[in-house]
């Protein structure tokens, strides 16, 4: 069974005050050229297919283009489930009916207690359909209170799994979560988590035969060859500059995992930051394309007359310009503080500034009280 491997959509993404809707329709239009060329058996998108939880009517329609044409034109089944950025209950509209003509779009947890099942020449291959999930919602499912990180309740989910299947065949995990040790960016918001880590052991799906993840938006494994997020189809912030963007083509034999291609994805506008001396960059030839993103950095210390306007006439698409001489140390105080803000939780932050205004640690009560308003306010972000 061939397999291919896509995620993080992010359909409506505005970068930079910068609609992205016809660069995302260009890059799903290639994606369907590499459809054709590969013609795989099934076609997993493993979260984040929106950039929001109320996408704009243009988000909605590309996605309603690229699904009839893969779905009706290349019969190919896809096997999506919702991210952090979608809406449950949104997505989840229609998700029954689809499931005759090939939809498999998964968005509450009790998909793990039914997986979808497809056929090769070998035998089943069995899909977990995992949306991205608060450990509350695992909890709420299997009565079980101390269930309160997101180690704690996919370790969860994969026990049932492993409880309910015959793990001699061969299945697959559809997630969207943060695995310890990948790389992040810039463009990636961090999975919440009340009272807890939002990291999640990658070494837990170590069984599986192959690990479809969302959520990092740059290609990568994680611990293991077939635990790999496929990474983003387009570059969403200037951190990503250095990304290799592509589709994860998996071939899967009566063994298991057999091989694995990447396939690179060729945006008709790219992200580069490119940086030099005024007059340099006015003779047009520091980007690789004049119609690229640009994130331009000026080497000039002197003063300089609208150079922004002047710039832009060579290069239309700059999204950003700075002194790199002024801007590097603060950039470097910012990076330093997004990493400090990422490894704590919502309330890990309250209590911060709470501490920092009150002189005084946030208490149990108060902390549990916080705690109960994020959870309320994220599950009105998501629509549920």
């Amino acid at each position: 069974m061939r397999i291919l491997h896509t995620a993080d959509w992010h359909l409506g993404k505005i970068v930079n005050q910068v609609h992205m809707t016809h660069d995302q329709q260009a890059i799903l239009d290639h994606a369907l050229d590499v459809i054709k060329e590969y013609e795989p058996d099934a076609v997993v998108v493993a979260g984040d297919l929106y950039d929001r939880s109320v996408p704009p009517k243009e988000a909605v329609e590309l996605l309603n283009h690229i699904l009839t044409r893969l779905i009706k034109d290349r019969d190919v089944p896809v096997l999506a489930i919702s991210g952090n950025h979608d809406s449950p209950d949104r997505l989840e509209f229609g998700n029954q009916l689809f499931k005759s003509q090939g939809l498999y779009l998964e968005t509450k947890v009790e998909s793990v207690l039914r997986p979808v099942t497809l056929h090769d020449q070998y035998g089943p291959v069995h899909f977990h359909l995992i949306p991205y999930i608060e450990p509350a919602e695992v909890a709420s499912m299997f009565g079980d209170e101390t269930i309160r990180s997101h180690q704690q309740a996919m370790e969860r989910l994969v026990e049932y799994i492993h409880a309910h299947s015959d793990m001699n065949e061969r299945h697959v995990w559809v997630g969207h979560a943060f695995l310890a040790g990948g790389m992040e960016s810039e463009s990636e918001e961090r999975l919440s988590m009340i009272g807890g880590s939002s990291y999640v052991d990658a070494r837990i799906f170590k069984h599986f035969t192959y690990v479809a993840m969302g959520h990092l938006h740059q290609p990568q494994k994680v611990w293991y060859d077939h635990i790999r997020y496929s990474g983003s189809l387009l570059k969403y912030s200037f951190s990503e500059a250095t990304h290799n963007k592509s589709v994860s083509i998996i071939d899967l034999d009566e063994h298991g995992l057999h091989e694995m291609t990447h396939v690179p994805l060729k945006p008709e506008r790219d992200l580069e930051i490119v940086e030099g001396y005024f007059a340099d960059l006015l003779e047009g030839e520091a980007a690789e394309q004049p119609n690229n993103y640009l994130h331009v950095r000026l080497l000039d210390e002197g003063q300089l007359v609208d150079p922004m306007a002047k710039l832009r006439n060579v290069y239309p698409n700059i999204l950003r310009l700075e002194r790199k001489s002024s801007a590097s140390d603060k950039q470097l105080y910012d990076l330093q503080r997004i990493k400090e803000k990422q490894r704590m939780s919502h309330t890990e932050v309250f209590a911060s500034f709470y501490e920092d205004m009150m002189a005084e640690p946030l208490s149990e009560k108060r902390k549990q009280m916080m705690e109960q308003v994020i959870e309320k306010v994220e599950r009105q972000e998501r629509g549920q």
